[in-house]
């Protein structure tokens, strides 16, 4: 049962909001006022007789001002030495450097992120934020999520860790105590989802509501821009992504970059899989279907007109390829990424 739907007379959670100087600024920001809605929010979304739920503050090894990683001072309310107890700790999103994120850099919070778990905190990451709490070690062996676009450094850094970059929001932990969000704006999801689970799936439609946010129940793969990797080290199969960049579109160009290579197909099929970690077919779908993306976003050209400028001849198997890659229909996927007419920019004549 939610913590306060039904119980106004409880003391409100409390909620540490983690800054360091790799956070950013927006996102936390951003949970800090939602979290704290339900002070400002009229009826319906906060009953006059519901105390607010949460106390949200601002935690970090020192109280005073910070500057995040976008140079924005922030103020740090409570020090960590200063709390035993928290309810909720939510790490916001972290800004990675050219040379990507180097554990111990902040041990004494990860000391303290275990030990409140220890004491039934749940623990939360918003997008990069999971860099930070995966140094706990917690998240080993659990499924957790994180931006896309950072997937493959913490991989390399955490690779205990299950990573799904699609999902919006992983909830795992024997008692659903680790929680984590993926890319930037999830946090929206994050924060509802906390709302709903400790106060009422009511409340977190009003916040909803209120803030004109929304969830993302399409995940994230129709965001996600597919770059086929090349930093494999085999040169015959790089030779091959290079060529079909420019020539996914045609008849067929698997059994041209066959030809090219100089490999048996057997050889090729075995080699592109390992080094790109798609098939070889599976790899011109994915850049064909990004080219679909980008025609839908750009251009007013028919959907069954762009399937076959990018290589399908056959419609139904386009429409049915594309939802399958991006969890969306083509008219869908137009109507949510093309950009709207009012912010068109119009040439003056």
């Amino acid at each position: 049962m939610p913590h306060h739907a039904e119980q106004p007379g409880l003391e409100p959670l409390h909620v540490s909001l983690v800054a360091i100087p790799e956070a950013v600024v927006s996102t936390l920001s951003g949970i800090f006022d939602v979290m704290n809605a339900f002070a400002v929010m009229p009826p319906p979304g906060n009953p006059q007789h519901l105390a607010p739920p949460f106390r949200v503050e601002i935690v970090g090894l020192h109280t005073g001002p910070l500057e995040l990683a976008s140079r924005v001072p922030i103020t740090v309310q409570r020090s960590i030495t200063a709390l035993d107890t928290t309810d909720i700790i939510i790490v916001p999103s972290v800004l990675l450097g050219p040379g990507g994120w180097y554990k111990d850099r902040h041990p004494e919070l990860v000391g303290w992120l275990r030990t409140m778990h220890r004491r039934g905190a749940l623990l939360c990451s918003a997008c990069s934020g999971i860099f930070l709490l995966a140094e706990t070690g917690l998240f080993d062996g659990v499924e957790a999520t994180v931006h896309f676009g950072y997937a493959n450094a913490f991989k390399t850094v955490f690779p205990e860790v299950l990573i799904h970059p699609e999902r919006v929001l992983v909830v795992s932990g024997q008692n659903e105590e680790l929680v984590s969000s993926g890319a930037s704006m999830t946090w929206h999801d994050l924060v509802l989802y906390l709302i709903a689970r400790h106060v009422g799936s009511t409340a977190a439609q009003a916040v909803a509501h209120f803030f004109a946010l929304q969830w993302h129940q399409d995940g994230l793969a129709p965001y996600i821009v597919f770059e086929g990797r090349n930093d494999h080290g085999d040169s015959a199969i790089r030779s091959a992504q290079e060529w079909v960049a420019t020539h996914f579109s045609g008849a067929n160009p698997l059994e041209e970059m066959i030809l090219r290579s100089g490999l048996s197909e057997r050889t090729f099929k075995r080699r592109f899989t390992a080094a790109t970690g798609f098939s070889p077919i599976a790899y011109v779908q994915r850049l064909r279907i990004e080219e679909a993306k980008r025609r839908l976003e750009r251009t007013e050209a028919p959907v069954d007109e762009i399937g076959w400028q990018v290589g399908y001849e056959e419609p139904a198997f386009f429409r049915r390829l594309f939802k399958r890659v991006t969890g969306l229909t083509p008219g869908i996927y137009r109507r949510r990424f093309k950009i709207p007419e009012f912010a068109q920019v119009r040439v003056k004549t």
